[in-house]
Parts: C-alpha cells; structure tokens; sequence
C-alpha cells in the first residue's frame, strides 16, 4: 500500500510540472506576440514622425518684451512646431501638428500675419531702467501707480483736506489732478537747481526704495541715501561729514587738480535741494533743513503733515510703484536741467556764481542771502511761491 501511494503522489508531481511547463510556454509566446505589436507600432510612429518633420514649417517666433513685435523667422529657434494651413476662403489657421498636412502652404504674406500686437503692459523693470519724463505725467499714470489710495480717515492729517477728493469705503482718496500738479511744479524746481549746479540730495529709507532713489540721484548727477539718517549731518555737518572727499571741478564737471590745500579748509558741503520720498520716518532730516534753508520736496500722504517740506507732493508713499514713478520723474527733471547747464557750458555760459577758494571761508549771513536770492529766482522762473515752515 505504501509504495502504491508512492508511485500515485510521484505521478500527480510529474502531471502538475507538465502542466506548469506549458502554461508558461504560452505565456512566453503571448509576451513575444505583444513585443513584435510593440515594434510594429513604433515603426508606424516613426514613419509619422518622420513624414510630419518633412512637412513641418517654421516655428512661430517669440514676442519681443521691449518692442512687443515678433523675432525673425530665420532666426528663432523655438521648440514648439505647426502648421499652417490654407483654407478655402483664403484664410490661414494654426492647427497642431497632429492635423492632416494636406494643402499645406507658407509664404510670406502668412508669415507677417502671424503672432499678435501685445498692447503696452505694465512691466516693473522699467521705472527703473527707462523712468518717464516730467511731460509724460498723466493722470492714467499716477491711477495706474495707486498714488490715489490713502489711509483711513481715523489716521488723517486735517492739514491734508486740500488735498483729498473723497472716501471711499472709509480710506480716503487723494485728487490726481492736484497730485499732477505738484508734482509737475516739483519737476521745475529740480530742474531749475539742477541747471544752476545746485547739489541735489535723493533720501528714501523704506525697504525697496534703494533702486530708484541711486537710479534718480545719477540722472540728475546728486547724491543719494537709502539707510537711516544720522543726526546732525546737516546742523553738525563738519564733525559728521568732515572727512568726506571733496573736489574742484569747471564748468564742463571736469576735475581741476591743485587745490587740496585749500579743500581741507572748506567746511562741510550742504545740499542745496533735498528729496524726500518718506517725510514721516526722516523727520529730523528736514527739521534739519528748515534750521539751515535747505528747500525739500517730499511725498505727503493722508496722515502726514505737509508742513514739514517746502514743496508737497500728495501721493500714496505706501506704494512702490508710485514712489519708483516720482521718484524717476524727479530724476529725469534733474536729468534735463543738467543737459541744458552743459549746453550753455559749451557756448561759455555759466549759471552760477563760482566759489572763491582763496577767499575767507568763514559763514557770513551774506553767504546766507545769497543763497536764500538763488532759491527765490529758481522759483520765481517755476511761478511758485516758497512757504515758510515752523521750526
């Protein structure tokens, strides 16, 4: 009996490695059968492929950013392919490349067609790189940099209510209209300084400011600040700023060597305009400059006080956007006004009084009146009038 049962299990085994053997026999065979559809089907795709390539036109260009026009067909190098395809109205589509190649044509009529006339949009570099002139100022322009939005009417300054179109939703709204002529009365007074040499100081304090005021500072050739004011840089200027470097240069801002002896003797250098794009964080600066004369120009908005600078411009200073708009604006006054200093340079016309280095160096109040005589005839020519400010 044992060995019956022996013979019996040992011939069930030998049954089930027979049937394994030919199942995985026909599995081998289907794995080849979808291998060769898998070759077969690689083949079909390639023989498209290489038809549509044949057939593929030139790609469609990328748009300029700066002219907002199309590349040069020849010249561009996209990835991304189609077609075109002329219909039977004579209109010409752009279809993808999986869409028949029939009727396929591309001349030269079609390849001015394509692309589309991107409309001016706002792009933040360049009020910075390429700022807009004072003629260029435009209410849509202010609108556009939010120099409309103040702040709450909790927060309000009273003396800002000529300033102030209305409220809306409990935020008061700055009038453009008086935005833009301040702002254009600005431009004349920097431009006027400008062209009489004058030394025109840009400060703005607030993080992201730093750009535009370097890039307002270079187009009008003055200095700028972009971190905290130290105190007493004006008032106590030569214990402060004594050590700076100064230079002697003509009227064509050529330097003339020579003179160092009689520069450590000069105190230190007064701006002659400040700019001020946050009032409210560099109070002290032009309480300064009251003390001492100095005209200032600076952004006010709802809950500053515009008593504090000579000139006000009422704007949002809470917007980059508006501050890097006037900011640019200012420079590309300065900026004018310097052109047309070097202009009358050129023919021997000079516009300020050049300083005597020989001379006594003390301060006198003639020194004073003089100075005070050149700010009221800068402007009296911009047809404003200077208001005094409190100490």
């Amino acid at each position: 009996m044992l060995v019956l049962q022996a013979g019996i299990l040992q011939r069930a085994t030998y049954n089930d490695h027979t049937a394994f053997f030919a199942e995985t026999g026909s599995l081998t065979t289907e794995v080849d059968t979808l291998e060769a559809s898998v070759e077969n089907s690689l083949k079909e795709t390639h023989s498209i492929e290489s038809l549509i390539q044949d057939h593929t036109l030139s790609p469609i260009p990328r748009i300029n950013d700066k002219t907002h026009r199309t590349f040069d067909y020849k010249k561009d190098e996209t990835v991304r392919k189609h077609l075109v395809i002329k219909h039977q109205s004579n209109q010409y589509f752009l279809v993808s490349c999986r869409s028949p190649i029939n009727d396929c044509s591309f001349t030269d009529e079609v390849r001015d067609n394509l692309g589309s006339e991107v409309a001016p949009h706002y792009q933040p570099h360049q009020l910075i790189t390429n700022p807009p002139s004072p003629s260029q100022i435009t209410l849509e322009l202010l609108l556009a940099s939010q120099s409309h939005l103040g702040h709450s009417t909790s927060l309000w300054n009273p003396m800002n209510s000529r300033y102030i179109f209305g409220i809306r939703q409990g935020i008061h709204i700055i009038s453009l209209d008086v935005t833009a002529s301040h702002l254009r009365r600005a431009c004349r007074i920097v431009s006027g300084v400008a062209e009489r040499a004058g030394l025109i100081l840009f400060v703005g304090s607030r993080p992201g400011q730093d750009r535009c005021v370097v890039n307002a500072a270079k187009l009008a050739g003055g200095c700028h600040l972009f971190e905290r004011w130290i105190p007493g840089s004006i008032t106590n200027g030569n214990q402060i700023l004594g050590g700076c470097q100064k230079k002697v240069v003509d009227e064509h801002d050529n330097e003339i060597e020579g003179h160092d002896d009689h520069l450590l003797d000069q105190p230190a250098l007064k701006p002659d305009l400040v700019v001020c794009l946050n009032p409210l964080e560099n109070w002290v600066m032009l309480h300064e400059c009251g003390l001492n004369n100095i005209p200032t120009i600076g952004i006010i908005d709802t809950d500053a006080d515009p008593t504090w600078v000579t000139y006000p411009i009422p704007a949002n200073d809470d917007s980059l956007r508006c501050v890097q708009v006037i900011a640019g604006v200012l420079g590309k006054a300065g900026q004018e006004g310097q052109l047309r200093r070097m202009e009358k340079a050129k023919k021997g016309e000079i516009s300020y009084q050049p300083v005597d280095l020989g001379g006594d160096n003390e301060e006198d109040d003639d020194d004073e009146d003089d100075h005070e005589e050149l700010i009221d005839e800068i402007a009296a020519e911009a047809g404003v009038l200077i208001e005094e400010e409190d100490d």
